[in-house]
């Protein structure tokens, strides 16, 4: 019998979605060459008539809730975070052209830009609200302070960040900061890119341009660190008679009714048995055990290379620095 996808309300603005989502990066970019197009036109509709209505691009509008980003530019072959009041407008109406809609439902900003004030970006955004271009605005990759200057000049309905068994820094301040605003919490990478899938046989699968090749927690050096969290997190799936994905999916579902997982797919299969974590039901023993195999010491290896630049938890200058052009 299959799973039945719940709704949920992600934030305390009235944006309700699907209790997973489906995040579609890897059907285009950064996992390998882009997958079919027909292959993942089949398998967002198999998501749609599954329940998973929360994606990233979607071209059947009265059925789910479209979510898209700006802020990341492509300069020169290097990428330019951007929020200027000019530029937040001119993606938004070429998102809304490119998607042949109205209005995008959620609207984030993909990297905060750390020259200029978050309540110039925002200030932006309202004005798009208002005008009917995009109901609901979210964050990604912000920091506490960030989000709380954001939400004070519009509120938010969600912000996105990397949330995972082996990704659990956003705890100590960012989950939060989030409850107590009332923002719906999108955990990307709930997987953590794969490996709580596979283990560390995924690194030997990858292609030569999927970007995760080059990630720290995947170098050999890590690796034989990173696999015993794995096994451990396997035995317990063993017991609970689900698959290791299943059951790490399961912990973030169990972080909160405010939480809502976005794992990435490009197989039908795959789809199926991240449904299926919605119905691994978890005892406050369990969490207990699973955050003890996830503990601080558990991983090796940062999130991304030293030579990458990642926005995390950026701040931005104050609103009196700012002279608009």
């Amino acid at each position: 019998m299959a799973t039945a996808v719940r709704r949920m309300k992600l934030g305390s603005q009235g944006l309700e979605v699907s209790a997973q989502g489906l995040g579609c990066m890897g059907m285009s970019v950064a996992y390998g060459l882009p997958k079919p197009e027909p292959d993942m036109i089949k398998l967002i509709h198999h998501a749609i008539n599954s329940g998973v209505t929360f994606l990233d691009t979607s071209d059947g509008r009265e059925r789910v809730q479209l979510a898209t980003k700006f802020g990341v530019k492509l300069v020169s072959g290097r990428f330019d975070i951007c929020g200027d009041p000019s530029y937040v407008r001119a993606a938004c109406e070429a998102s809304l052209k490119r998607l042949d809609i109205d209005c995008i439902d959620l609207y984030y900003q993909h990297r905060i830009d750390t020259r200029v004030p978050i309540e110039v970006t925002m200030g932006e955004l309202r004005k798009l609200v208002e005008e009917g271009k995009i109901k609901f605005i979210g964050l990604s990759e912000a920091s506490a302070s960030t989000i709380r200057r954001a939400h004070a000049v519009h509120p938010l309905s969600a912000v996105q960040l990397e949330w995972s068994l082996w990704t659990r820094d956003v705890e100590a301040e960012i989950i939060p900061t989030c409850r107590e605003l009332g923002i719906g919490i999108v955990a990307y990478s709930p997987l953590g890119r794969g490996f709580l899938s596979s283990g560390p046989q995924l690194v030997g699968s990858l292609l030569d341009d999927d970007f995760r090749k080059n990630l720290p927690r995947f170098q050999p050096e890590n690796l034989e660190h990173n696999k015993t969290m794995y096994e451990r997190v396997s035995e317990m799936a063993a017991k609970k008679k689900c698959t290791p994905s299943q059951l790490a999916l399961a912990w973030v579902h169990h972080q909160g009714s405010d939480v809502c997982p976005i794992p990435g797919t490009t197989k039908i299969e795959n789809l199926n048995q991240n449904i299926g974590a919605l119905s691994v039901k978890l005892t406050l023993e369990d969490i207990a055990e699973l955050e003890s195999i996830a503990s601080a010491d558990a991983v090796k290896g940062d999130r991304y290379s030293s030579n990458v630049t990642t926005w995390k938890d950026s701040d931005t200058p104050p609103l009196s620095s700012w002279k608009a052009e």
